[in-house]
Formats: C-alpha cells, structure tokens, sequence
C-alpha cells in the first residue's frame, strides 16, 4: 500500500517504518551498543531510553483498552493506517505507544507504522504542536483508500499537555521535577484520557 498527500507522506518515508515490535527491537539493539535513536548517545539520554523500555515493558503487560473503546474498534468500518512519529528516548512516547499499539491490534482495520523524527524532520514539520514544536510522539490517521489525512493526535494527552506548557513558564521548577510529576500524571492516570480522546477522535475518522 502506499500513502500520499501532497507528497507529505511517500513510500520513501513509509520505507522507514517500523511495527511496534519492530521499533522495541530497535531500541533494544541500539542500547547494547550503547546508542539510542536520534544523534545525542549521552549517558542522560541512554538513560531516558532504558527507563522508557521498562515503561513499555509494564504497559504492554498490564495496560488493558476500556470496553467501550475495544467495541468501537472491532466495529470500525473505515480502514485506517496511522503513522506515528517518534524517537526512543521521548518519555511521552513510552507512555502512550503501548495504548495505541493495542488499539490497533485491536482491529484489522487500522495499519500502524512509527518512524523516526529526526529522521524525517520535513514531515515533522508539517505537523507541528501549536505551530511550532516538534513534540513527539504525534500520530497522523490516513485513510487507506482516499489516502486523506482525516487528523492527527498528540504529543499527549491534553490535561498532561496543559501541565508540560505550564511547567515551561514555572523558572522555579526544574526540568526533572517537571518530568518526575509528568509522569506521576501517567500512572494516576492509568491511560485513562488517552482512551477517552481516542473514542472521540475514531467516531470522526469512522464517520
């Protein structure tokens, strides 16, 4: 299959796709040659990236879809594939890759893909976070047939996104406090608002 949309996304850029599988693969391999995606191999970003494998680890294995989102899934009519750019020291996105593999497993219907960011910065680009972020992890729906890009989701989920711009303007708080509550979000929350906003955005994309 391929994709385009004013030659945004190619079967060049699609070439560069990984499963979700795939990508922890990636990650796994790149760690024992003590790399990580992306250019900056530093101990801090080592770091991030083996934290974030033992996130994906306990999500994979415990995170479970509410009902009322597997339902909607296993009766999505539309085929959909979504590409999912991200890099694998990104915190966010080992928080919420794992929730939307499982909604696409969930599904024949949907195809998932995630590629690297800074790999593919021109796409980034046309995807930006309020016009100027390159935050990952950011997911672009298509539709398989028409090949139209009917949305997008991310860097998170809003609330969690409300609180990462707050914490920009707070000089008080420092970047690992920031992260440290960030992610305390994530675990109170139990991916709870990811799913929510999902059901919201399929009854669009399926419509």
């Amino acid at each position: 299959m391929t994709y385009t949309d004013t030659n945004l996304i190619n079967p060049d850029i699609l070439s560069k796709g990984y499963t979700y599988s795939e990508y922890r693969d990636l990650l796994e391999e790149l760690l024992t040659r003590q790399k990580t995606t992306g250019e900056n191999h530093s101990e801090e970003m080592l770091h991030y990236s083996r934290m974030n494998l033992l996130r994906m680890d306990r999500l994979d294995k415990y995170a479970k879809l509410d009902p009322a989102l597997e339902n909607r899934l296993e009766n999505l009519d539309r085929q959909l594939f979504w590409l999912v750019l991200t890099e694998g020291w990104c915190g966010d996105a080992a928080q919420n890759l794992p929730i939307i593999n499982k909604m696409a497993d969930t599904t024949p219907n949907i195809e998932m893909k995630l590629i690297l960011r800074d790999e593919n910065l021109d796409l980034m680009d046309q995807f930006l976070t309020d016009g100027s972020s390159r935050s990952i992890p950011k997911l672009i729906c298509i539709d398989v047939h028409t090949n139209e890009i009917l949305g997008t989701w991310g860097p998170r989920p809003g609330t969690v996104q409300e609180m990462a711009m707050d914490y920009r303007s707070m000089s008080e708080l420092s970047s690992k406090e920031a992260a440290e509550n960030l992610h305390k979000w994530y675990a109170d929350d139990r991916n709870r608002e990811i799913q929510k906003e999902f059901l919201a955005l399929l009854e669009k994309w399926d419509d």
